[in-house]
């Protein structure tokens, strides 16, 4: 993990790596750390240049092509390329800033056959909110405190299709990314 210099009451950089709607870094935001939301349309995460002095990393690479959910529909080689140089890109700007943590997630499928085994797995029901999604999750991080509910919610699978269900799909549990946070504070 890096060592950190900085300027004097300068807030600690996070940057959210295809992060849509920043729901993942909120907290880190709420509590006054300079959040850097690099997501599309915007910034794209293959051409972004990081800043310096970068403290913590989170990377949500779009998991249309790799999520088990969505193997039923077959994928062009075109389509796996450009899916796995958005993921290179996650991987490169972490490798470059050497933050103090990073986390990449993505659902449970076929990254995991690329990545290797996920330092972890989890529900959204495991931090508090009442659905299952099983997600994976890549990194150098402190694994956060799990406070499991009962799953009564199956909004993720009763989803109906729309233009905009796979960003709909993919916000990070709110109970999940406040437990990350007090874990990688």
């Amino acid at each position: 993990m890096a060592e950190m210099t900085k300027a004097k009451n300068e807030p600690e950089i996070i940057l959210d790596l295809c992060g849509g709607t920043g729901a993942w870094s909120k907290p880190y935001r709420d509590a006054g750390y300079d959040v850097r939301l690099v997501t599309l349309p915007q910034h794209d995460v293959r051409t972004y240049e990081p800043p310096p002095n970068v403290y913590g990393i989170l990377a949500a690479p779009p998991c249309t092509m790799f999520a088990s959910s969505g193997a039923r529909w077959k994928r062009t080689p075109e389509q796996m390329k450009e899916a796995r140089d958005v993921v290179n890109a996650c991987l490169l700007i972490i490798q470059k800033c050497k933050p103090a943590f990073w986390a990449l997630e993505n659902p449970v499928g076929r990254l995991s056959s690329w990545l290797g085994r996920p330092k972890l797995y989890f529900q959204p029901f495991e931090y508090g909110d009442p659905y299952t999604k099983k997600t994976c999750l890549w990194g150098e991080f402190i694994i956060p405190r799990k406070q499991p509910v009962k799953p009564t919610d199956n909004r993720i699978w009763k989803m109906p299709p729309s233009k905009d269900r796979a960003d709909k799909r993919s916000i990070t549990p709110a109970g999940f990314a406040k437990a990350f946070f007090e874990a990688n504070p």
